[in-house]
């Protein structure tokens, strides 16, 4: 079983290549990290498919392609140090960038999820991640500055209090919109913030609030 999850990854590794992921070391990481751990075990068959998948309580697991490209993204723009992520949900955009990142915060609202993240990251022998349950549009201020920011469900606007907690020229990443969404990136300037429009995206809604 293991040999075919690797040959699924390889797989998967050559496809997101295809679609222009570039960069070696997000490779490098999306090829060796297990998603099939990520997933139930009724979807386990799926884990290697660059699609979104249920994870329970509304959420999904997101779509390989998207992992790999807002972490290069953020690579690409220069980001090095402390990244905060809101939404961990399954772990795995987590473990992701806890494998090219000094530290990472993650930020989470339904508990369960959580707690079962965490779990799998210890598996992983990952500890380079604190993780908060909490509202995500608020952030994680007694942590900040952030030298990057990745947000993992879609907001109607960008959250202000994470564009004050970005360090300057930090980078955060976000799906923005409500019908339409479009991955958009905010560099900051002083107190400026230089936007870029990446590309059409689909993602569950940034909801306020915390679920025990």
């Amino acid at each position: 079983m293991l040999n075919s999850y690797k040959r699924s990854a390889s797989a998967l590794v050559q496809l997101l290549k295809e679609q222009g992921v570039a960069d070696e070391q997000v490779l490098k990481v999306m090829q060796e990290t297990p998603r099939h751990m990520f997933v139930d075990d009724v979807l386990k068959h799926k884990s290697y498919e660059n699609t979104a998948l249920p994870i329970g309580q509304g959420q999904t697991i997101s779509q390989p392609y998207i992992v790999a490209k807002m972490t290069e993204v953020l690579l690409q723009v220069g980001v090095t140090g402390k990244v905060l992520e809101i939404g961990t949900g399954s772990g795995y955009q987590t473990a992701i960038l806890a494998q090219l990142f000094e530290e990472v915060c993650s930020v989470e609202r339904i508990k369960a999820l959580q707690w079962q993240a965490k779990r799998r990251l210890h598996l992983l022998d990952l500890y380079n991640v604190a993780m908060k349950h909490g509202d995500g549009w608020q952030g994680w201020q007694s942590k900040a500055p952030f030298a990057g920011i990745i947000v993992t469900a879609a907001a109607k606007e960008v959250p202000q209090q994470l564009l004050e907690q970005l360090e300057d020229n930090g980078a955060l990443i976000v799906p923005l919109g409500e019908q339409e969404q479009h991955l958009t990136l905010f560099v900051r300037k002083g107190e400026h913030f230089v936007e870029h429009r990446l590309a059409p995206v689909r993602f569950v809604p940034l909801v306020a609030g915390d679920i025990i």
